[in-house]
């Protein structure tokens, strides 16, 4: 198991119902030195997924599965777990469907058909910030909290992975959702394309596919107006920034 502190071997339940797709995928794993567990339906992936939640460190997802579909299945895995990484594989082209999908918790998606190079890069990207997300949680602390972001409103702790708004903790923020909080919130009021976030909290290119920002943002909103005021605005045309001036405690 793979839990970041290097030399172990990544380890990654892939759920996919086209034993095909699960065979050729299962020889590029194998090259990378991964270690990979193979469910055909919703129901046996979720029961993989209880009966060890912390082994996992990535997960690959099929939309369209018999037993339960891939929406249902992401939605139970982030009831047991709000940090496993979890990329979604759709052959679907719809743009609701693949919003929705990040909406119930996905990190990533990538459409079929797919070459196994990108899925794979998808994988060691989506990996990498999860390491940084488990590093930050390891360091030392000091008695007492440390702030990234700290305001009269808002702060914000990389090293517990916790934001709060008037005092109230932002809750249940995934590690996509923290990141991009934490970039916006970095420099307030500072306007970010929905390009440089992709660069920024993805670390990679998504081919000018901006609805994956969207969606988080959607998400993002939803859980900070649980706490308080909307702290992350839309500029037209441009993107989205961080402002907390309108807060009050």
């Amino acid at each position: 198991m793979d839990k970041f502190g290097g030399g172990a071997r990544m380890k990654i339940l892939m759920i996919e119902d086209n034993k095909s797709v699960s065979e050729m995928m299962g020889m590029f794993f194998k090259k990378e030195q991964w270690d990979a567990s193979f469910a055909y339906d919703g129901n046996e992936a979720v029961e993989m997924f209880k009966q060890s939640p912390d082994d996992w460190d990535m997960i690959t997802l099929d939309l369209n599965l018999p037993g339960k579909d891939g929406m249902e299945v992401s939605s139970e895995i982030r009831e047991i777990s709000k940090t496993v990484p979890i990329i979604m594989l759709t052959a679907r082209d719809s743009e609701s469907d693949q919003v929705l999908g990040l909406e119930m918790g996905a990190d990533d998606y990538v459409t079929k058909p797919f070459s196994p190079i990108t899925l794979i890069a998808r994988i060691k990207a989506l990996h990498r910030r999860a390491q940084m997300g488990v590093a930050n949680e390891n360091e030392t602390q000091t008695g007492k909290n440390h702030f990234d972001v700290e305001t009269h409103n808002f702060k914000l702790s990389s090293s517990t992975r916790e934001a709060y708004l008037d005092g109230k903790l932002i809750p249940d923020l995934t590690p996509k959702e923290f990141d991009l909080l934490k970039t916006l919130a970095q420099k307030p009021r500072q306007v970010f394309s929905r390009e440089q976030l992709l660069q920024l909290v993805w670390n990679y290119e998504f081919y000018g596919d901006e609805r994956t920002v969207d969606a988080h943002i959607k998400k993002l909103r939803q859980k900070i107006e649980k706490v308080g005021p909307q702290i992350i605005q839309t500029v037209w045309g441009v993107g989205y920034k961080f402002d907390d001036s309108k807060a009050r405690d």
